[in-house]
């Protein structure tokens, strides 16, 4: 019979965080290259390959990681023009304006947001003269200011490598 305590539902020791050191050089390594193998993330963070896949499935398990990603440059599907979308809803429109950020196929992203404005979108369309029909959709429903994106400076990315309080 085993005097050890039970795990908590995180697999870890109670007191102990999820993201420890080793688990953020996990992640780090999983950002740099997600399609590498158990050996080779195994070797970058100094632990076995069946320790590695043990820790991995635990952080899809508690939702840290919460998928696989496909990243498709947009400017190589035709799509080089990006803009950024603040929309502030009229009165009583803020649910249509979701539904058809939903639905509209050029918006790669929707985000509620304080403010003045309730929702930013990043739309993607093959000229600047195209955003125009995105815009009269979403003018319907509320007052539209776009920012148009020159240049990505810093590439998006995960917090995950960043501990907490180190911004």
């Amino acid at each position: 019979m085993s005097t050890r305590a039970p795990r908590p539902p995180s697999g870890f020791p109670e007191g102990k965080s999820l993201l420890d050191d080793t688990n953020r050089r996990l992640l780090g390594a999983l950002e740099e290259d997600p399609r590498a193998s158990a050996a080779e993330l195994a070797r970058r963070v100094g632990m076995s390959a069946p320790a590695v896949r043990e820790r991995i499935a635990r952080l899809e398990q508690a939702g840290v990681i919460r998928g696989y990603r496909l990243d498709v440059d947009p400017a190589a599907i035709g799509l080089p023009v990006a803009a950024w979308v603040r929309i502030r809803p009229g009165p009583g429109q803020l649910p249509k304006i979701a539904e058809l950020a939903a639905r509209t196929p050029e918006v790669s992203e929707c985000h509620r947001i304080s403010g003045e404005d309730c929702f930013l979108l990043k739309v993607h369309v093959p000229a600047i003269e195209a955003l125009e029909a995105v815009l009269d959709e979403f003018l319907l429903y509320g007052q539209t200011i776009s920012s148009f994106i020159v240049s990505t400076p810093v590439a998006p990315r995960n917090p995950a490598g960043r501990a907490p309080g180190r911004g």
